[in-house]
């Protein structure tokens, strides 16, 4: 692989990566948003795969097709299983609207741009450069958590944070070991199973997964 092949199929997928945290803002169906993370978890993989591609590394193949079997495949479909006890499926009632919330984004990403100037000059490589996207990714996953009211879409932004991370690490690091990484998508993982069985017993007892109803019923 070519320098000048490598350089443009890792800006693609991690382009991908934070249009996709993007998408997840703009559409307020959650079927569409766990499409976007599905998405969002392949590039993630692909941009391991692009630089143990270009690096002969296999660990960071190895690394690469894992991410994309957790984040693309599994993860996902364990949300479209939450989702489907949720009969209304979309996020009706966000803290802030649509556009709003797709101009803090854009926001948020200049911001990481700026944080992350230092550091790009450490690392002064066609990966280093594209670190910015990954700490963007991982605000824009917060930022979802803050706004965002259902229970779903809390595991997305949480997801959206994990993935920014891991972006970071890759670019940075031309990736971790792979013992570390399959070690923190299994905390995912674990951690996406456990709230969805809380999701399932909620609706089966409140049938709701709307926290704003529950803190109601709280109350």
């Amino acid at each position: 692989m070519n320098n000048a092949t490598y350089s443009s199929l890792l800006e693609l997928a991690a382009g991908l990566v934070i249009l996709c945290a993007f998408v997840t803002l703009w559409r307020r169906s959650l079927s569409a948003i766990v499409r976007a993370l599905c998405v969002q978890g392949v590039a993630l993989g692909l941009v391991a795969l692009v630089l143990g591609l270009h690096r002969r590394d296999v660990v960071l193949i190895t690394v690469g097709c894992l991410v994309i079997a957790a984040k693309g495949a599994v993860i996902p479909t364990l949300l479209r299983r939450v989702l489907a006890n949720d009969s209304l499926n979309r996020e009706t009632s966000p803290l802030v609207n649509v556009p709003a919330s797709l101009v803090g984004a854009g926001a948020l990403t200049f911001l990481a741009y700026g944080a992350t100037r230092s550091v790009v000059a450490l690392v002064p490589t066609s990966a280093g450069r594209l670190i910015p996207l990954g700490l963007a990714t991982l605000l824009i996953g917060f930022f979802s958590m803050v706004i965002r009211r259902k229970a779903a879409s809390q595991i997305v932004g949480l997801l959206l944070v994990d993935n920014g991370i891991a972006l970071v690490a890759f670019l940075a690091t031309a990736g971790v070991p792979l013992l570390v990484e399959l070690g923190a998508s299994l905390d995912v993982l674990l951690v996406v199973v456990v709230l969805r069985v809380l999701a399932v017993q909620l609706w089966s007892k409140f049938a709701v997964l709307d926290l704003d109803q529950l803190q109601e019923l709280h109350d």
